[in-house]
Parts: C-alpha cells; structure tokens; sequence
C-alpha cells in the first residue's frame, strides 16, 4: 500500500471513531507514525488527487543554469554538452554532467532533414556507372558498376586495375549485357572521363578527349555529378553497398574465375530479379517491359583508341653479350697486310 494510500484510509478510520492504536493495526503502520502524521498535518493535505498530491518535486541543480544552456545552443546549435557544462560550471553548476546532457538532448535544436529528392529518368535516357574498390585475399579488385536509371537494372564485374583501358573495355562488356547503349552516362567525377570541373566557379567541364571519342563511337552523352553533390549519384551508390552487402560479405572465392562467375550468377539469379525498394518491381522485369527496346543499338565493331591505351610495363633492357676477344702478336697483323 502506497502512503497515499495508507493516509486515506487513516483519515477514514479517524472519520469512524477508532483508537489510534486500532487504527495503526489496520493501517499496518506503528502507532508513532499515526502519531507523526497527525502532527505533521498530513491529513490537512488535499488526498482526491492520489499519489500525485503527497509528492514534492524538488528542484533540480541545474534549473536555475537551464537559460544559460536554452541561450548558448540558441545561438549555437551544434555545441557539444561538454562544452556546455564548462560553461555552467564557471557560472556556479555544483551538479554532475548526466542530467545536464539529458537536458542538452531534450532541448537541442535539430535542424530539419534536407528533403530527398528522387530524379527519377525516363527509360533508356540514363545509366550511372562508378568504380568500387574490395580487397581479396588475393588481392585488391575495382569493380566497375552501371546502373539503368529505370528499371535499376545492374551490371558489375571486377578488374585487377581502374584504368582508362579497363573503363573502356567493361562499358563495350555492359552494353553487350544490356542489348544496347543509355542515351547518357552519369559518372562520379572519375579521372578517367573529368579533367577538370570547373562547374563550381561557373565554368566548364572538361572532359578526357579519348573518352570523348569513344562516347561518340557508342552514341552517349557525359553527365558528370556536380561535385559535393551526393544526391544526384544515389542509383548507383546505394547498389556499392548492396553489392558489399549482399554479394561480396560472407562469401568465399577461389580466385579471379570464381569470383567472376559467381557476380554472373549473382546479377541473374538475385540481384536484377530481386523487388526493388525504390519502385517496388524487379529490375530485369521493368527492362525487358520499359527499356531494352528504347535503348540506343550497338555499335558495329568495338572502339580503336586513337592512342593504343596498353599497360605499361617495365623497360626491356638489352641482355648482355658473352663474347672473348682473341688477342695475337703484332706480327701476325703485319703479314696479314703483307698477304693483301
């Protein structure tokens, strides 16, 4: 029985005449606490409110500072509660941290989320395409992924290197994947593909001239992501972590071979076939239905580098001659003369 409790009933038995003695054995109390509760006035207090009107709320320590802290994080939001209780501190805080950062967490200006907004393509416009680097127990492998921008439907394989030459070579691989080429082609910024973007400073982007020639060879525009910009590479950077997640993490490979084979099965069998979070059907069923058949046709025969784009390798160097020379008298050179 909570005291509240205990002084109600109390006042009732008061209310009917019995002892106090008689009243402390139904009460469950001694006989020196009715004593005490009818000397301290307790039963003056107003009890139809139950538990709630015997409580007293105590001040805490660090209300008389809370305006100290309301102001600070007014002015600045992101100061942390460390911070904070230095400051009460030097203004007279006797109290620990705990309550304080509780405080903080409660009245800590939080600014609104930056709403995210899906720029979602129409089929066959667009494809996102980035490198992704893992490491094997063989070795370290860029992964070179390309997403469709409708359907989201994937494509992936892995290189030893992440180079003009591998860039090159896997997109002619994922159009032949594909059926086809996107109208453009969404990079991150790549080395490869971006000279120089000076977007930022209203200026121009300026693109590698090799890969300008073999995006008019295949027929695609370049899109660059404006940099500091992660909204608008989002396709493709949400399936990196699918594929560390859901592909690579937890599994075994052999090599080079089984992993390219097991990403094959992988991309059939799970990932294109999957339900997408984002528009709730699976990959390959929106391409076959919406973008396999709006997609730019191949081209005739694979891209020729104006420079041959192979890799470089160490200098050859000129292997050395074993050969004696066969020293004679200088007479012999003197009747050679003489014969001719």
């Amino acid at each position: 029985m909570y005291a509240w409790e205990k002084l109600v009933l109390l006042t009732h038995l008061l209310e009917q005449g019995l002892t106090k003695t008689a009243i402390a054995a139904q009460v469950g109390v001694s006989r020196r606490t009715v004593y005490h509760w009818l000397a301290t006035g307790q039963l003056d207090r107003d009890l139809s409110q139950g538990g709630s009107g015997t409580r007293v709320q105590r001040p805490a320590k660090l209300d008389p500072y809370k305006p100290i802290i309301d102001t600070r994080l007014g002015t600045y939001p992101q100061l942390s509660a460390v911070r904070l209780f230095t400051e009460v501190q030097a203004a007279g805080y006797a109290g620990g941290i705990t309550q304080l950062r509780d405080y903080v967490l409660q009245v800590r200006p939080r600014p609104e989320p930056e709403p995210v907004v899906r720029f979602e393509t129409p089929p066959g416009l667009q494809a996102q395409v980035d490198f992704a680097d893992f490491r094997f127990p063989w070795g370290k492998r860029h992964a070179l992924l390309v997403v469709l921008g409708h359907s989201r439907l994937l494509w992936l394989t892995f290189y030893l290197r992440q180079t003009m030459r591998t860039l090159m070579t896997g997109l002619e691989t994922a159009f032949a994947y594909l059926g086809g080429v996107p109208r453009e082609l969404l990079f991150d910024q790549l080395k490869a593909v971006i000279i120089e973007d000076r977007r930022p400073d209203d200026g121009k982007l300026i693109e590698n001239p090799e890969f300008l020639r073999f995006a008019a060879h295949w027929g695609f525009r370049i899109r660059a992501c404006r940099p500091y910009r992660a909204q608008t590479k989002g396709k493709v950077e949400r399936p990196v972590s699918y594929v560390r997640g859901n592909f690579v993490y937890g599994r075994e490979f052999l090599g080079d071979a089984d992993l390219a084979a097991q990403a094959a099965r992988w991309l059939d069998d799970v990932a294109n076939v999957r339900c997408h979070g984002t528009t709730g059907e699976a990959p390959r069923l929106r391409f076959e239905r919406d973008e396999r058949a709006v997609l730019l046709p191949l081209a005739a025969r694979p891209y020729q580098p104006l420079v041959p784009l192979v890799p470089r390798r160490a200098p050859i160097r000129a292997a050395a001659l074993d050969f004696s020379v066969e020293r004679r008298p200088l007479e012999s050179y003197s009747a050679l003369l003489e014969a001719i």
